[in-house]
C-alpha cells in the first residue's frame, strides 16, 4: 500500500517506522530539514522536503497516487488544509490528527467529511481513554476490550508473591480449568515470548491473558493480585488529558472521588468551574508536601499527566512508595514504556504511540477488521474474518499450521464469543482474535485471504 505521511515529527516518525516495517511504500513530507534528515538516516522511507499546504509539494510527494494520506503535523489547521487538498487530488482515504473538539462535536456546523477527512484522530482523547480503562482494572497494566467488551485482553505483572510462579502453561491452565483463558504472550526481560505448554512463569513476567470479561477477575486473582475496585483518584496536571480523564470518570456509572492538582491558578479556577464533582487544587503536583497534605497515601490511584515527563515519573514513584495501589505516568518516549514497570510504576502511556497505533489500525482495515497494539511490546491483537476461501476453516485448531509468533486467542460467532482451544473449529464468517508479532502478520493474513 502506498502511504503518504504529512509531518516528520515524533508521531510521523513513529508511524513511518511502524508502516515501513510492515512493507508499505511510505513517503514522509515535511519542510523541516533536520526532521527529514533523521527520517532519511533511520527509516526505510522516501523523505520529501516541502510544504504541507502546497498543492505542488503534495503532488511531488506522490499524494495523487497514494492509497492513504495521513496528516500528522502538530498543527490542526495545517492538517485540515492538507487533508482537504489531498482529497481533491484523488486520495481514497484521508486520516487527520486534530486536537480540537469542535470538529467532532455533534452540533458542529462543519463535519470532518466537509474537509475531506475520513478519520479524525484525537491524540489526547485516545490516551485519556487508555488511562480510564486501566483504572477500571486495578491490577492490570494493559486493558483491551474486544468484541464489544465480551472479552478482554489484560496485562498482569507477576511479583515475587505470585502463587503461579514456576508453573508451566499446562499446569496453570489445568489448575484453573473451570475458567477458559489463553496466555497469549509474556513480556520478559525486554523480550516478547510466545508461550508454549512447557513455558514456565517467572518473577517479574508481564503476562497477557485473553478471557471472557466476566472471568477476568478470577484470572487476576489467580496471580495473587487484589482486584478490589478503585474509587479514590488523584490526577496530577490539569492538562487536556487530565481534564478529559476527570470528565470520563465523572460520567462513569461508578462513584469516583477525584482530586485534580493544577499549578496554574487561572487554569485551576477554570477547571473548578467546569468539573463540578472534582476537587480542584492549585499547586505544584510534584511537591511532596502538597501531595502529603492532600492525602496521597489515602488514594487508590495516582495519575500524573503533566507536560513534565520527569515530574510524572518521580511523583508516581513517590505515590507507589506510599503504597498507592495504581500509578500511571504519561511519558514522552515510547521506549520508556517497557521500562516503567522495571522501575516500579504500574503503567505508562505515551501520546505518540497511542496516536500511531490508532492510525495503524485504520491502515490495516479492509483485510483486518481491527488491530490494536500493546503498550510496551512489539505485538498486535488482530481481529480477522474467515471467508469461504480461508485456509483455516472447518478444521480443529490443533490440526492447523499457523505461522510462528502467532496465537489464536478467541472466536466470535454472531453474538457468541469464546476462548479458543485445540478442539475449536473456525467456520466461515467467524471473527478470529489473534495475537501476533509484526513479522508474522503478512503470512498470517494470507491464511485468511
Amino acid at each position: 500500500m502506498k502511504i503518504v505521511i504529512i509531518g516528520a515529527g515524533e508521531v510521523g516518525y513513529y508511524l513511518g517506522a511502524l508502516l515501513s516495517s510492515n512493507h508499505h511504500d511510505v513517503t514522509i513530507l515535511d519542510r523541516d530539514k533536520d526532521a527529514l534528515g533523521r527520517v532519511q538516516e533511520k527509516l526505510d522511507v522516501l523523505a520529501i522536503e516541502g510544504n504541507a499546504t502546497s498543492g505542488k509539494d503534495l503532488v511531488k510527494a506522490g499524494v495523487p497516487d497514494a492509497d492513504i494520506v495521513v496528516a500528522a503535523t502538530s498543527i490542526d489547521e495545517v492538517n485540515m488544509i492538507a487533508a482537504m487538498m489531498s482529497k481533491r487530488l484523488g486520495v481514497k482515504q484521508v486520516i487527520a490528527r486534530v486536537r480540537s473538539n469542535e470538529l467532532t462535536s455533534p452540533d458542529s456546523p462543519i463535519k470532518p467529511s466537509d474537509l475531506g477527512i475520513d478519520v479524525v484522530i484525537h491524540p489526547e482523547y485516545s490516551v485519556a481513554l487508555d488511562i480510564v480503562q486501566l483504572l477500571k482494572r486495578a491490577a492490570a497494566s494493559d486493558v483491551i476490550s474486544i468484541a464489544n467488551n465480551k472479552m478482554q485482553l489484560v496485562g498482569i505483572k507477576l511479583d515475587k508473591t505470585c502463587p503461579i510462579l514456576g508453573k508451566t502453561m499446562i499446569e496453570y491452565t489445568k489448575e484453573f480449568e473451570h475458567v477458559k483463558f489463553r496466555v497469549v504472550a509474556i513480556h520478559r526481560g525486554g523480550m516478547t515470548v510466545i508461550p508454549k505448554g512447557e513455558t514456565k512463569l517467572q518473577k517479574n513476567d508481564q503476562i497477557f491473558v485473553l478471557a471472557k470479561t466476566a472471568d477476568v477477575r478470577t484470572i487476576v486473582r489467580s496471580t495473587g493480585h487484589n482486584e478490589k475496585s478503585l474509587s479514590r483518584v488523584m490526577i496530577a496536571g490539569g492538562t487536556t488529558i487530565g481534564e478529559m480523564i476527570a470528565e470520563m470518570l465523572m460520567n462513569d456509572t461508578r462513584d469516583w472521588r477525584i482530586k485534580l492538582i493544577e499549578p496554574d491558578l487561572d487554569k485551576a479556577t477554570y477547571l473548578a468551574s467546569k468539573l463540578h464533582n472534582v476537587l480542584v487544587l492549585n499547586g505544584n503536583p510534584a511537591d511532596p508536601d502538597l501531595l502529603a497534605a492532600e492525602g496521597i497515601d489515602d488514594m487508590d490511584a495516582f495519575i500524573s499527566v503533566t507536560n513534565d515527563e520527569e515530574s510524572n515519573i518521580i511523583s508516581c514513584l513517590m505515590a507507589k512508595h506510599l503504597e498507592v495501589r495504581k500509578t500511571v505516568a504519561l511519558v514522552s518516549k515510547p521506549s520508556y514504556i517497557p521500562l516503567s514497570q522495571t522501575i516500579g510504576l504500574d503503567a505508562a502511556v505515551n501520546v505518540k504511540q497511542s496516536v500511531s497505533n490508532e492510525i495503524h489500525r485504520y491502515v490495516r482495515q479492509g483485510r483486518v477488521v481491527s488491530v490494536t497494539a500493546l503498550h510496551g511490546i512489539e505485538a498486535e491483537v488482530l481481529e480477522l474474518v474467515a471467508t469461504a476461501k480461508s485456509k483455516v476453516i472447518n478444521k480443529p485448531l490443533s490440526q492447523l499450521k499457523f505461522p510462528r509468533n502467532v496465537v489464536v486467542g478467541g472466536i466470535i460467532c454472531g453474538d457468541q464469543a469464546d476462548i479458543a482451544v485445540g478442539s475449536t473449529i473456525i467456520r466461515e464468517n467467524d471473527r478470529v482474535i489473534i495475537f501476533a508479532l509484526p513479522d508474522a502478520i503478512d503470512e498470517l493474513t494470507s491464511c485468511f485471504y
